[in-house]
């Protein structure tokens, strides 16, 4: 299977290839200078600069399981991953921007990053608690760790929550039974403490992992087929944009991809362009 690592356009829809590789890669972000990715594959993290494209291993020290739930602070200055190395299950962590050792976050496991508040103050992410009766929740913490806060409930599965730049909202997707045996993936928003829960999108797609750009006007984010369990790798999937306040979205690319198309926060800082990886099997 080829990775192809690629960002878009959104006026103009244009595809430009950064990378290519045999191996498997995962789940870009931008960084705050605009001048680089960071990619995950394999249990590690790297770098992948425009201006040379090569992947660049970062020091992680022991974290050598890394997960693709890994991001950048607001001010360039710490990475936070996401890693099993210790703890067998995903916990979170923080690093130095150029890498170093690895200070633990959250004291309990699973618990896998997606968000970073704008002020650089708290973090977002999904956790599964023995409060949570086995289900993922949004959970936020201080960077420092400390205490958590749970901040959804009454939902089946919760994944990839974003803060929206102005702090205001966190956007993530929702997985609830429609009491008929089914159930359906769409994308929320709510306040920062849980409040003011609103749905924001309601088709037949299954919905995943939206990312509001920095500029506050779009979101970006990845439909499944209806139907799909999960968030699965290798299917055939769309990136999408929506209105940041909700309405109709358009289909910016279809592409086979699904788990590690854009899984973490992935905007440009002019918010004209997104990253994201596609996948090519093997003739």
């Amino acid at each position: 299977m080829k990775t192809i690592v690629a960002t878009m356009d959104i006026e103009t829809g244009e595809e430009t290839v950064i990378f290519t590789s045999e191996h498997h890669l995962e789940a870009p972000n931008w960084t705050p200078d605009g001048k680089m990715l960071l990619v995950n594959g394999e249990g590690r993290l790297y770098r992948l600069s425009f201006s040379e494209p090569v992947l660049q291993v970062i020091d992680t020290g022991f974290a050598d399981r890394l997960n693709n739930d890994h991001g950048i602070s607001p001010d360039g200055t710490l990475l936070v991953i996401s890693d099993a190395s210790r703890t067998d299950e995903s916990c979170i962590y923080t690093v130095p921007v150029n890498g170093g050792a690895p200070q633990r976050v959250t004291d309990n496991v699973p618990s896998y990053w997606h968000g970073w508040s704008p002020d650089g103050s708290t973090l977002a992410y999904v956790a599964r608690r023995p409060e949570t009766e086995g289900t993922f929740q949004v959970f936020t913490c201080p960077v420092s760790g400390e205490s958590e806060n749970q901040i959804t409930e009454n939902f089946d599965h919760c994944d990839g929550p974003d803060f929206t730049p102005d702090g205001a909202w966190i956007w993530f997707n929702g997985e609830r039974r429609d009491g008929k045996g089914g159930s359906s993936v769409q994308l929320w928003r709510m306040r920062p403490d849980g409040a003011n829960l609103q749905q924001m999108t309601r088709d037949k797609r299954v919905n995943w992992f939206p990312h509001p750009s920095p500029d506050g006007r779009f979101i970006a984010y990845l439909a499944y087929e209806a139907g799909t369990r999960g968030h699965p790798a290798n299917r055939n999937v769309e990136l999408r944009l929506m209105p940041a306040e909700g309405g109709s979205p358009r289909v910016l690319l279809s592409l086979f991809g699904g788990q590690g198309t854009i899984n973490v926060p992935s905007w440009a800082p002019d918010s004209r362009r997104f990253a994201y990886v596609r996948y090519e099997p093997e003739v």
